[in-house]
């Protein structure tokens, strides 16, 4: 799988549908295509960050700028190693361009007040030689830590904590350390909690007592028996949850019935461009947040992808019985705002180069 913009849960939870081996495959086909989709429309190779060797034809043979080369498609984060005709440039030599707020960087211009210059060396092909983080930006929020440690780069299974797993889903890039992983399963763990003292099976009855609140994590999704249930609120040692969550059925259940959650991720390893590596047991783990309007519109894409679907495709809305009934075009007016929108706002615009 590619990176998506946005995981299987946030469509779940959008069409409020039950998890089942038929719908994941649904929904994953139709956030592959959105996040693929959104790239083509923005003009973008990719939105994620990805540590890669890129290599650039010396410019003056092209812009009749020797000091400024630019990036096209290809948009810079930051950069490791610049280096024209076999010379590496400091970081102190050039510069990164547009500076007024940061990455995406388009162009790299080399700064006139130095000695430094590209080169084409012996040919101006491949002359110059970037090794960075490409894509558009790294923004990251620490969701959890790893609830044990990995092992060698054979291992495609990890654990983490209530907190993790509350704000990760499938289709998440992660980071431990240097390492980044792309999300592409989820399955239940025992929690080492247990059920405080028998619970009905009434939707009323919200309140689950645990020997410690603090294994836990509010939005994370717990397992009892048979019945799943997203957890709302905690207090103290009480977790307040939403019963018969996901589709599963509202059930009554045993003092001592053993508490599970979705805390084993199922991971592509050294993913964008990293290797893979130990990590330590306790080790912090790292979210990467795509632009909030390009997860919108991944998300509605794949909402109208997979609803078309469900509908055979159908063009139009139908509704009523017999002589009642009656058809309307599928109104499109919302997620053409939304394209709008993302295209304005993170759209790569077209550039005329000037010899």
């Amino acid at each position: 799988m590619g990176v998506w913009y946005a995981t299987r849960e946030d469509v779940m939870r959008a069409l409020d549908i039950k998890l089942t081996a038929r719908t994941a495959g649904q929904i994953d086909r139709a956030l592959e295509s959105a996040s693929r989709d959104v790239e083509d429309f923005c003009k973008r190779t990719t939105f994620a960050p990805t540590t890669a060797t890129k290599s650039f034809p010396y410019p003056g043979a092209q812009t009749g700028t020797p000091w400024r080369l630019w990036l096209d498609a290809n948009t810079l984060i930051s950069v490791t190693t610049l280096t024209s005709a076999g010379v590496t440039i400091a970081d102190t030599d050039y510069f990164l361009e547009p500076n007024e707020a940061g990455p995406p960087y388009t162009h790299v211009e080399i700064d006139l007040a130095s000695s430094a210059a590209f080169s084409s060396g012996d040919t101006h092909q491949r002359a110059i030689s970037i090794t960075g983080l490409w894509g558009y930006r790294n923004d990251e929020t620490t969701v959890g830590v790893l609830a044990a440690a990995i092992g060698s780069t054979a291992v495609t299974t990890v654990s983490v904590d209530g907190a993790a797993s509350a704000l990760l889903g499938v289709g998440s890039v992660l980071r431990v350390g240097t390492e980044r992983m792309l999300v592409t399963g989820r399955s239940m763990l025992g929690t080492g909690q247990s059920l405080g003292s028998d619970v009905d099976q009434q939707m009323k009855t919200v309140t689950i007592p645990v020997a410690s609140g603090a294994a836990f994590a509010a939005n994370e999704v717990i397992l009892i028996d048979g019945e799943r249930m997203l957890i709302v609120d905690i207090a103290g040692n009480t977790l307040i949850v939403k019963r018969a969550w996901d589709g599963s059925t509202a059930a009554a259940h045993s003092s001592g019935a053993e508490i599970y959650a979705p805390r084993t991720l199922t991971v592509e390893r050294g993913a964008l461009g990293t290797t893979a590596t130990t990590h330590a047991d306790a080790a912090p783990v790292v979210r990467w947040d795509p632009p909030g309007p390009v997860r919108l519109l991944t998300i509605a894409e794949a909402i109208n992808a997979v609803t078309l679907e469900q509908a055979g495709y159908a063009k139009v809305l139908r509704s009523g019985e017999g002589g009642g009934a009656s058809e309307r075009n599928r109104d499109q007016k919302g997620i053409e705002r939304i394209r709008q929108q993302v295209y304005d706002s993170h759209g790569r615009k077209g550039r005329v180069r000037a010899v």
